[in-house]
C-alpha cells in the first residue's frame, strides 16, 4: 500500500492547515489510520488516529486543535490543524494499521509543516 501525504507548508502561528493522506490508484480500508509527526531531535509521536468504526484518538498536545476525518468516497484521510504553534513544526506522516493489535505497517514519506512565530 502506497500512502501519499500532502498539504504541508510554511504558516504563521495561529494559522490553520489541512493535511491529506491517500493511496494513489487504489482504495484502502484499514482498521485504523494514524497521523504521526517527528520534529528534529525528537521521537516520533502519534498525533491522531481514526478507526474504521469512527473512533478518534488525539495526542495531548493537539487535543481540541486538530481534527482527523476521512472521506471514504474519495479515499482520503484528513488532518485539520487549527491554532498552529511553532512547536507543531515537524514532518507529518500517515500510516495504516491493519488490525487493532498490529503495528502500523504502511507509511507515507511525510509532509513538512513549519510554523513560524
Amino acid at each position: 500500500v502506497q500512502l501519499v501525504e500532502s498539504g504541508g507548508g510554511l504558516v504563521e502561528s495561529g494559522d490553520s492547515l489541512t493535511l491529506s493522506c491517500t493511496t494513489p490508484g487504489g482504495t484502502f480500508s484499514p482498521f485504523a489510520v494514524g497521523w504521526f509527526r517527528q520534529a528534529p531531535g525528537k521521537e516520533r509521536e502519534l498525533v491522531a488516529r481514526l478507526t474504521r468504526a469512527g473512533s478518534k484518538t488525539y495526542g495531548d498536545s493537539v487535543q481540541s486543535r486538530f481534527t482527523i476525518s476521512r472521506n471514504s468516497a474519495r479515499n482520503v484521510y484528513y488532518l485539520q490543524m487549527n491554532s498552529l504553534k511553532p512547536e507543531d513544526t515537524a514532518i507529518y506522516y500517515c500510516a495504516t494499521q491493519s488490525i487493532m493489535t498490529a503495528p502500523y505497517a504502511y507509511w507515507g514519506r511525510g509532509t513538512q509543516v513549519t510554523v513560524s512565530s
